[in-house]
């Protein structure tokens, strides 16, 4: 069996995304997925982070920051960097950064 490749990006997300439970929400569906990294509340009002996980589970994480969050939250556009394949996970699970 291949190793299985992994890849990285970092996101950001703009609109209501603070004092939704937009963070909350976005850990338990990277941990569902199985996606590592983290996510935080910026001082200009957005949700920044990172992710990493297999192409796979890390599309799915994507296209959820872009079109769910919480279910209080109004995302009004997300930010990633460019996808790159990554040798290792710099993370041990999901967490939320205060």
């Amino acid at each position: 069996m291949p190793p299985i490749t992994l890849y990285g990006c970092s996101f950001e997300v703009f609109g209501r995304v603070q004092g939704v439970f937009f963070r909350k929400y976005t850990e338990k569906q990277a941990n569902n997925l199985g996606v590592r990294g983290w996510c935080m509340n910026t001082a200009t009002n957005t949700v920044k982070g990172e992710l990493e996980a297999p192409l796979g589970p890390l599309d799915e994480m994507k296209e959820w920051l872009k079109t769910k969050g919480s279910p209080a939250s109004r995302i009004e556009k997300v930010e990633f960097s460019p996808t790159k394949e990554i040798s290792n996970y710099s993370y041990n699970g999901f967490t939320i950064r205060k």
